[in-house]
């Protein structure tokens, strides 16, 4: 087995969302900054709170890359002004995005709409407004990353549940300003994983996230581990992302209500520092 090489510090990026817990966004950047973090990538309901210019001055300010905002999508609804709402909506995000100058907007496409069973015709309603979100997004310059999510949020914040759907809405929809956000949490799992990084290759690979599961996962939403804690072969998905000539960042996204964002902030940025060194 050839030896790995250690990835590159630079390339280590935290998704605001891992140090929520005690830290606003103003104490989040500044305490990325004071780490040597050269990435973020924030929420909006974070950025709300600080305001966007304010936001936007302070990521300049650090200078740091952006390379996701969070998040774009939510598609689906159960009737026509829910369904124009989900669409402006997302454009402000766009906007957002572009003041933010992210590298892409992530999308959460989406689950089932209140009251519904129909899975396919969410499906649907997801490919009709990524496709209107990209006229939005194309002529502004602004990427959208699909996240495809584990199958157990189909019914609450994703439909799109595995890289085959998302590389198929590539296919679909165009891949000019449009790709793919893999967060190992929700792929590890998939047996085709490996063919469908290929598929994708570096075009479309927009963001790569990590993190690790857990054995036993209490919360399926807010019990994520930090990288080496869990069962992911974490270095194999970094191995075919980078196989296919993806260069960007390796972004730590953690929810943990009852871990690590109960931690000290410092010493969360610590451990995602060693563990990106030690276990990706």
């Amino acid at each position: 087995m050839n030896e790995r090489t250690a990835p590159d510090p630079g390339l280590l990026s935290i998704n605001t969302a891992t140090l929520r817990g005690r830290w606003n966004l103003r104490e989040i950047l500044d305490g990325c900054a004071r780490h040597g973090i050269k990435g973020v990538s924030p929420w909006r309901d974070q950025v709300r709170a600080m305001g966007l210019k304010e936001a936007a001055a302070k990521v300049r300010e650090h200078g740091f890359a952006v390379t996701g905002y969070c998040r774009g999508g939510m598609f689906p609804g159960a009737t026509e002004a829910e369904r124009l709402a989900a669409r402006d909506d997302n454009r402000r995000a766009v906007d957002e995005a572009l003041e933010l100058g992210s590298q892409c907007l992530v999308l959460v496409v989406g689950g089932l709409p209140k009251g519904s069973k129909d899975i396919a015709g969410a499906r649907a309603q997801v490919r009709d407004g990524i496709g209107e979100l990209l006229d939005y997004a194309r002529p502004a310059g602004m990427p959208l990353a699909i996240e495809p999510l584990h199958p157990m949020y189909a019914a609450d914040r994703a439909c799109v549940n595995t890289t085959a759907h998302a590389n198929d809405l590539c296919d679909e929809l165009g891949d000019d300003g449009l790709g793919i956000a893999l967060d190992v949490y929700h792929i590890w799992w998939d047996p085709d994983i490996l063919p469908q990084i290929a598929r994708a290759g570096a075009k479309r690979i927009l963001a790569f996230h990590i993190c690790d599961w857990l054995v036993p996962t209490r919360d399926v939403l807010l019990d994520r581990g930090m990288m080496g804690d869990g069962v992911i072969d974490i270095p194999a998905l970094r191995d075919a992302v980078e196989a296919q000539g993806y260069r960007g960042f390796h972004e730590v996204e953690i929810f943990s209500a009852e871990d690590w964002w109960k931690r000290p902030p410092d010493e969360v940025i610590a451990t995602c520092v060693e563990r990106h060194r030690s276990c990706c």
